[in-house]
């Protein structure tokens, strides 16, 4: 049985759909509930050589990521659950298995859209792969087309 899910939250449509079916879960488990939004560290591009850390971006970055955690955690109010969510800065997949393994949870739900073509998903990469390899706890992938 699921205590405490962790949901990775982008609201996108996979990550939309992944609030749907985590709410399920919740509701049917009564499980603890976790929303975070992973933020890449902003970086500035100087050139080929690499890039420079600028404040202003960051700040701007957090408080979109924050306003995209903030109508995920309101979707699931209004559906009766209560939830608490966190903005996190990294790397997505390190991110979201050390948030996992610091609130000790028993399930991560990501949502997954398939990529057309071999050259888009090489491109992209593929997150949910990476964190199925690292995470502590099951994971829960589910998939747009």
């Amino acid at each position: 049985m699921y205590k405490r899910i962790l949901l990775a939250y982008d609201g996108s449509e996979p990550g939309q759909q992944a609030l749907l079916d985590c709410q399920e879960i919740a509701q049917w488990s009564q499980a603890e509930l976790t929303l975070i939004a992973v933020m890449p560290l902003p970086l500035s591009v100087i050139g080929p050589e690499g890039g420079v850390y600028d404040e202003a971006t960051q700040n701007e970055e957090k408080a979109r990521h924050q306003e995209i955690l903030d109508i995920g955690l309101r979707r699931l109010a209004d559906k009766g659950l209560a939830a608490h969510g966190e903005v996190v800065v990294g790397d997505a997949v390190s991110e979201i298995a050390d948030f996992a393994r610091r609130i000790d949870a028993n399930l991560i739900v990501v949502g997954h859209k398939h990529l057309e073509g071999w050259a888009a998903r090489w491109w992209r990469g593929s997150v949910s792969r990476s964190l199925i390899a690292d995470s502590p706890c099951s994971v829960l992938v589910v998939i747009t087309r």
